[in-house]
């Protein structure tokens, strides 16, 4: 009975998390998919069901196929260059100069804001009269109101938010490489730019395939700022599909057509990480 018992001990303590997930991660899951074949009253309950009908009607919605458009420019507005500099970032910290202590702790301040927090700061610094940036370019430029850069702008601040996580993890990831490496290439006389893509970049390849991933599925969730700082617009330059789903559930109350976009939005993440996969084979060292 004792035996039994220390076999099974492991798995009572897991119960708590299980039931966590099954309660707000699995259940909520099951119950969109159904939810997606049906159509709801203003409740969000199912009262008839449509098969596939949603998700026909989705994809001839100009709205929703714009918002992947939307989606995929943003993505790829954020996630390549709040990389790029959390890893110069990083770089320049990991450098045993005075005062990178210092550094470490700036560099990673974003990591402390909430997104709701940082809409509201860049809402100040995008103000069209009093903000400081047409003050600094003495210009009126509508950084919120006009569609053209409305999705720069709002990239510029997930990229903000970004840019403390990625270095943070680049940087472990740089103080983890051996000194002796580092030391080996010195006395042979390569060059830093030859030890950087040779050395640097195949040790760290582990961590930055993480990050990579990371962005990639925040930029995706990005919901928060977009909400506080164009709502979608104007003329849905920035409506990317998660705030499609908050639209179509909260202010036009159809809940099936919200829980199909969530659906599709949920294989598009997952085929994009199975190809993620598939390079890692090829681009990640982890000896």
């Amino acid at each position: 009975m004792k035996s039994l018992l220390r076999k099974i001990e492991p798995y009572l303590y897991l119960i708590p998390c299980l039931l966590g997930f099954c309660i707000f991660m699995f259940f909520p899951f099951i119950k969109t998919i159904f939810l997606s074949f049906n159509i709801t009253n203003a409740n969000g309950e199912a009262v008839e069901f449509v098969g596939l009908d949603n998700y026909k009607e989705l994809f001839l919605s100009p709205d929703f196929i714009g918002s992947i458009g939307v989606t995929l420019k943003f993505v790829v507005m954020t996630a390549v260059p709040a990389i790029l500099i959390g890893l110069a970032l990083a770089m320049l910290a990991n450098n045993k100069l005075k005062g990178s202590r210092l550094y470490e702790v700036m560099f990673a301040m974003p990591m402390a804001v909430s997104s709701a927090a940082a809409a509201i700061i860049w809402m100040l610094l995008y103000h069209p009269s009093i903000g400081l940036l047409n003050y600094l370019l003495k210009a009126q430029i509508g950084w919120l109101t006009d569609e053209k850069i409305a999705l720069f702008s709002v990239a510029l601040v997930t990229i903000w938010l970004n840019i403390g996580l990625n270095f943070i993890f680049i940087l472990t990831g740089l103080k983890n490489i051996p000194k002796e490496m580092n030391e080996s290439a010195q006395i042979d006389g390569a060059k830093m730019g030859r030890k950087f893509f040779r050395l640097t970049i195949p040790l760290i390849s582990p961590t930055l395939f993480f990050v990579v991933f990371i962005n990639m599925i925040n930029s995706f969730q990005a919901f928060g700022q977009i909400k506080l700082l164009t709502l979608g617009g104007p003329a849905n330059s920035t409506n990317v599909i998660v705030h499609e789903i908050y639209r179509e559930a909260f202010f036009n109350n159809r809940f099936e057509t919200a829980c199909a976009e969530s659906i599709v939005l949920f294989f598009i993440i997952l085929i994009i990480t199975l190809i993620q996969l598939k390079f890692e084979k090829k681009g990640v060292y982890y000896s």
